[in-house]
């Protein structure tokens, strides 16, 4: 794989796969289906059908299977500079259209998250419109520059809403920032022109797609080359870079060679091994992943301890937890994890050791740019950790639940399939005692009956005066069997 830092886009029928590589290494992993479109930054134009004052929430209308939620918190009312939630009631009425934003995509049962706080994404700024206040990224740091952007904010804020300064606003031009200020009001015009046409709840925008959102957003000087195997999404890049950042439009390549673009960076064999519920980690270690619908567990273990002492042993220790948060770090944020994350540590004695690890991991989490809050290692040696979910993750979506175990993991045993057969074959036992029983089952049970189980087969055949037999069938599903009433 590249040791630079590039991005690699993979367009095939039906879904398209964005690999952000940073040092040789996936950092992230988007994947948008054609027919599963993510609807996080699409604009609706929402019915509010119930107000929840206990809940402080209400539920909206925007055309999907399921209402969005819409909490007072993310309510913005029009023409109030005091940006105070007002209590649900006072801010929305059962009936009322107002232009919502998706937050959060449709999670297993629930609906989508909204907010009515609108905002629109350009190469350097966001346009809130419904906002009476804007500012500039906490990660501009320099003094001079945050003056500087701020003079000339001061001079493009249009009359309606506000502007945000993003990261990528740091040294651009006062043309590049006035050009997307023009193209932000404009796009946000359009929106407010669709809203008052349209009658019923439904889409007013739909945010750009997948290629074109990395380029926007993610297409910064730290990247070399964007490289796609798509001829008509390359055409797309290329007038989106072309009208942005002109002068990268050198970056941007289309790929030709004869092997699958994720085989030839070597893409598609980090997916597979980074997907997988245990992951080495280079001391010896391991971590074991594990995700639920109310939390992720992260449990980790240590392989053999190269120290003799216990004073070894406990940098042992602290050397294996230091990797272990490393690879979560990697591992979540590849992994589009979010929600509640429990880390089971390694017990470490030393206080001092605990807050290094605490304190690496919350470096590591840095880079991340979804929000995460890391609370110090409690008592147990646990790490609770909470990271931002918009949509699902990568395994969810990736995988689904195994038809056999119903995503449990675990199966009823062969013995106690074995057993129910046996108590079956009884319930059929008040039937004529003509012919035989034939019992048809999974291979694994069947060796079971004709094993460990026989005697018993044997006994229940005399005292229901019936010959058992016992079939095989492959293709049955080792927790079924059939029993049959044979003439003869």
């Amino acid at each position: 794989m590249s040791k630079e830092n590039l991005v690699a886009i993979n367009v095939d029928l039906q879904e398209t796969r964005v690999a952000l590589i940073e040092n040789g290494m996936i950092a992230e992993l988007l994947v948008e289906r054609s027919h599963q479109r993510t609807s996080v930054g699409n604009i609706y134009r929402g019915r509010v059908t119930r107000v929840l004052p206990g809940m402080q929430a209400a539920f909206v209308d925007i055309g999907m299977e399921k209402h969005a939620f819409l909490h007072a918190s993310d309510v913005i009312v029009e023409n109030d500079k005091s940006r105070k939630t007002l209590p649900i009631r006072d801010a929305l009425k059962e009936g009322q259209y107002i232009p919502v934003q998706v937050s959060k995509d449709m999670i297993g049962t629930k609906g989508c998250r909204i907010t009515s706080d609108v905002s629109l994404a350009g190469r350097h700024l966001v346009y809130m419109p419904l906002s009476p206040k804007g500012g500039i990224s906490r990660k501009i740091e320099d003094d001079k520059e945050r003056g500087r952007l701020q003079k000339i904010m001061s001079r493009l804020t249009p009359e309606e809403g506000a502007m945000i300064a993003r990261t990528a606003a740091m040294g651009a031009s006062p043309d590049a920032l006035e050009a997307d200020v023009a193209y932000l009001v404009e796009t946000w015009q359009e929106i407010k022109a669709r809203f008052n046409k349209k009658k019923k709840a439904g889409l007013l925008y739909e945010d750009l797609s997948l290629p074109l959102k990395v380029a926007r957003d993610k297409f910064n000087d730290s990247i070399a080359q964007i490289i796609v195997d798509d001829k008509s999404v390359f055409d797309d890049l290329h007038s989106f870079i072309d009208r942005l950042i002109p002068i990268r439009l050198d970056a941007l390549e289309l790929y030709t060679g004869d092997e699958p673009i994720f085989d030839a960076f070597g893409i598609e064999a980090e997916i597979k091994r980074a997907l997988e519920r245990v992951v080495e980690l280079p001391s010896g270690g391991s971590l074991v992943i594990d995700q639920g619908e109310a939390l992720t567990a992260v449990d980790v273990n240590t392989g053999k301890f190269v120290g003799k002492g216990s004073r070894d042993q406990e940098e042992t220790i602290l050397q294996t937890n230091l990797e272990a948060v490393e690879e979560i770090a990697y591992q979540v944020r590849f992994r589009n994890i979010g929600g509640l994350i429990v880390l089971d540590l390694i017990d470490m004695d030393k206080p001092a050791n605990r807050q290094k690890v605490t304190a690496r991991l919350k470096e590591m989490l840095k880079g991340d740019r979804a929000k995460t809050s890391v609370n110090d290692i409690s008592r147990f040696g646990l790490i609770e950790m909470t990271r931002e979910r918009t949509t699902e993750s990568l395994g969810r979506m990736l995988h689904e639940s195994c038809p056999y175990c119903d995503g449990t993991g675990n199966i009823i045993s062969r013995v106690t399939i074995a057993n129910e057969v046996l108590r079956e074959i009884q319930r059929n036992a008040d039937d004529p005692p003509v012919g035989y029983l034939e019992v048809v089952v999974h291979p694994n049970v069947a060796e079971v009956l004709k094993g460990v189980s026989a005697p018993a087969i044997k006994e229940l055949s005399k005292r229901i005066g019936r010959k058992i037999k016992i079939s095989v069938d492959k293709n049955c599903h080792m927790e079924s069997y059939h029993v049959y009433a044979k003439n003869s």
